[in-house]
């Protein structure tokens, strides 16, 4: 019995740091800033930290500023925005180049193409 406790606590433990879908396969660095530790994951104009260590009934926001430090520090940007909670807390990233550029508006040019039963094709071009 003593065994199968054992076995649950570690199972339960696995997961405290697993990063979410958008930062798998990155790489942790582990950091500590405060009383707080952090494994920061950074990919791109994103950042991840998750708060490792135990503290009594944090708020996050006690804990937002601590991991910003940790995101900054790891990724030599700005935490623009947040969002999370008191453990995992992900920051979009602001790197000095600005914003992205827009996304270019582009017109089409549409045509029906039928081809029996009352059905047809809608083709559609992007004019240049």
């Amino acid at each position: 019995m003593r065994v199968i406790l054992i076995l649950a606590g570690l199972s339960a433990s696995a997961g405290c740091n697993t990063p979410g879908p958008a930062f798998r396969g990155i790489d942790p660095v582990r950091i500590s800033v405060g009383k707080s530790t952090f494994d920061v994951r950074v990919d791109g104009t994103r950042a991840q930290a998750i708060r490792l260590n135990p503290e009594w009934a944090p708020r996050r926001e006690a804990v937002a500023p601590r991991a910003v430090a940790a995101i900054e520090k790891v990724s030599g940007c700005t935490a623009a925005r947040l969002d999370g909670d008191q453990v995992v807390i992900v920051a979009r990233l602001d790197c000095g180049d600005g914003p992205p550029p827009a996304p270019r508006a582009v017109n089409y040019t549409c045509r029906i193409d039928p081809y029996g039963g009352g059905y047809a094709d809608l083709v559609c071009e992007p004019e240049l």
